[in-house]
């Protein structure tokens, strides 16, 4: 994991140098066709392999991201967890424990505010705190970015861009819902119902109050394994997609 990573994040920073909404469609000033083709945001990765990307948002947390980490080891599945920087401070074990145990970690904000209308110099905050709270945890920086909410426009990317990162989102049919506690069968019957090769699943490993991720998780792993799906880091993902490189081009 820890080789892939490094790989990855030498490719974008050459790439890319250094500078100092859930639901059905996330918030943009362009359509995802545009963001795509550049190669600019991640959704998915359409494949003819039978692999899934667990993504969990919001940790970590002292329980639920540890019984998820107990989960993923029991089943052997890989996820990547975009996390919350100020919280990573509050827990930089759990964060250096997922990197041991061959999960990758993205850029989720230092403090989670709304991405709809942040201001350029709260967006290069809130990603450099981040930044530095993952290096100091685990001794590397991430290359995976995830706004809150999903929101994005021309300012977030570049900027992410610009931190040496790749904006990842999820597939649309597979936006669990789950920090609204809609209950363990609907998260269950969501992920199930619509995987598919390549997916990108969003779910959150903090939800106060809540164990229903979890309780979904214990289902959906071992019943995924048995349909012959493999689960995967979001890094692992993209060597799936029949033209890796567009992720890594440099767009005027």
């Amino acid at each position: 994991m820890k080789k892939c990573l490094i790989i990855l994040w030498v490719a974008l920073s050459l790439c890319y140098p250094m500078n100092a909404n859930a639901g059905q469609g996330p918030s943009a000033s362009r359509g995802r066709d545009y963001y795509e083709e550049r190669g600019e945001i991640l959704w998915e990765v359409p494949t003819h392999s039978k692999v899934i990307a667990l993504t969990f948002d919001d940790g970590p947390d002292e329980q639920s991201t540890m019984k998820i980490l107990d989960l993923l080891k029991q089943h052997e599945a890989k996820a990547t967890f975009f996390v919350v920087g100020s919280r990573v401070e509050q827990h930089p074990d759990i964060v250096s424990r997922e990197l041991q145990e061959g999960h990758e970690i993205g850029n989720h904000s230092y403090t989670h505010p709304p991405f709809h209308n942040i201001s350029g110099n709260k967006l290069l905050s809130e990603l450099n705190q981040t930044q530095e709270a993952i290096l100091d945890a685990t001794g590397v920086k991430s290359v995976l970015f995830r706004p809150p909410g999903g929101s994005y426009n021309e300012s977030i990317v570049r900027t992410s861009k610009d931190f040496g990162m790749l904006t990842v989102l999820w597939s649309w049919h597979q936006d669990t819902l789950d920090w609204r506690k809609p209950g363990v069968n609907r998260i269950v019957k969501k992920v199930l119902d619509n995987a598919r090769n390549g997916d990108i699943v969003l779910m959150h490993d903090f939800v106060p109050n809540s164990t229903q991720t979890v309780e979904a998780l214990a289902i959906i792993l071992p019943e995924l394994q048995k349909r012959g799906f493999e689960f995967i880091t979001i890094s692992e993902l993209m060597s799936y997609q029949e033209n890796t490189n567009k992720f890594m081009e440099v767009n005027h």
